[in-house]
């Protein structure tokens, strides 16, 4: 038995999603696994400790793959066991002020969201008002979605927030956007650090004069390590999925200087940071909400009034959710528009109108998902009140399918 699968028994369950495979084994390695098409699923080096897999330990579709990672970190690499959540917390408080300086400003992006709002608490921590917090209204929020953010960052959390209105200017760079997902959050990317350099110019021309003086030169983002694996290779030759707007949608030459302190945290991570940091339960578990917005989950043009169809449908489905006790079971829910119409009949007519489908999915990392299995009843009671509350549309779906291969958001 090898050392990498010590206590792991004679087989193992693993999550491995490839179109290519080991054929032939290098120089000096021997076999340590096999899957009935993948005859060196695992490879260990004759002589040094080096090891190879084929599968991925990392996600939650490999039940037992923590076991795997600590069997080469501890006992094969002898990794010291002391990283602790309040270390990394002490430590990026630390580096966050060696970067920033005694004077220095911060401009940061926020959403809402359990990211952003965990990376500004961080923040403040670090420097106090000198952090200014920026939500840019970009008309791509979920209903209510500004007027709630400002009432917990600001009142909830005493950050110091300003709220920006740029809707205009978003959805008339969308204008016309059909069929090119990553040419939407290529827009988007842009668009939002135009927004944050002009509002920084403003704040730091207003803070002349005064004790909180200084140039505003960095923009705080609440990128977690999916979103990097997912946009950029970071460490391995990993392909990009997909462009996060706070990762690979960023303009070139941009002036402003990213701080990303939860870049190497997971979601679970992230919650536990929260909840250190003393944000309230509610906001530490509250869904994920993407940065391109709304905007993603209307698969073709963003239009205004698809924009009211996507957000209605949206609010119905949370709130069944949170009424059925089911929002902590599920890590991320949303409505999405679809690109098509379908024939139905409302009252005593026939209608031509537009398809909801609803994702639901169950993660702890992000990396991979399943999809929540919604009793009959639930997604009954959901499809009804869309049809009958959400004009113009005349059909609803539930998504079944797992990440991989679908992505968690539509586009």
């Amino acid at each position: 038995m090898s050392k990498l699968f010590e206590g792991l028994g004679d087989s193992l369950d693993v999550w491995m999603s490839h179109g290519d495979k080991l054929i032939a084994l290098p120089q000096g390695f021997t076999t340590i696994a096999t899957t009935a098409n993948a005859p060196y699923a695992g490879i260990a080096h004759n002589s040094n400790q080096l090891y190879g897999i084929q599968f991925h330990p990392e996600v939650t579709h490999t039940p037992r793959g923590k076991q795997v990672l600590s069997n080469f970190a501890v006992n094969i690499c002898a990794a010291q066991q002391n990283w602790t959540m309040a270390g990394f917390r002490d430590q990026e408080v630390m580096r966050i002020r060696q970067l920033v300086g005694e004077r220095g400003q911060v401009i940061g992006a926020v959403s809402g969201g359990v990211d952003s709002t965990v990376a500004a608490k961080l923040m403040q921590e670090a420097i106090g008002n000198r952090f200014h917090a920026i939500l840019v209204d970009n008309g791509l929020l979920r209903e209510r979605e500004a007027e709630q953010v400002k009432q917990t960052l600001e009142k909830g959390l005493g950050i110091n927030l300003t709220v920006v209105d740029a809707s205009e200017l978003f959805l008339g760079r969308l204008k016309g956007i059909t069929d090119d997902p990553e040419r939407k959050r290529k827009v988007i990317g842009n668009t939002f650090i135009e927004v944050f350099q002009d509002k920084a110019k403003e704040i730091a021309e207003a803070a002349k004069g005064s004790e909180r003086e200084g140039e505003i030169e960095w923009l705080l983002q609440g990128t977690l390590y999916p979103d990097v694996i997912e946009s950029i290779s970071f460490k391995g030759p990993s392909q990009t999925i997909k462009t996060h707007h706070n990762v690979g949608g960023l303009l070139e030459g941009m002036h402003l200087k990213l701080i990303e302190p939860l870049r190497e945290l997971f979601k679970d991570e992230v919650r536990v940071l929260g909840t250190q940091l003393g944000i309230p339960e509610d906001l530490v578990w509250r869904h994920p909400f993407p940065g391109p917005g709304l905007a993603i989950r209307i698969l073709g043009e963003v239009t205004p009034g698809q924009l009211r169809i996507a957000r209605r449908a949206d609010l119905i489905f949370i709130e069944e959710i949170y009424a059925a006790g089911l929002y902590r079971d599920i890590s991320q829910a949303f409505a999405a528009l679809l690109p098509v119409k379908a024939v139905g009949v409302m009252g005593d007519k026939r209608v031509h109108d537009q398809v909801i489908a609803l994702r639901a999915v169950e993660t702890s990392d992000f990396m991979t998902a399943d999809w929540y299995p919604f009793d009959g009843k639930f997604l009954k009671r959901v499809s009804s009140r869309i049809v009958n509350e959400v004009e113009g549309v005349c059909r609803v779906l539930y998504d079944v399918t797992s990440k991989p291969p679908g992505t968690i958001e539509m586009e």
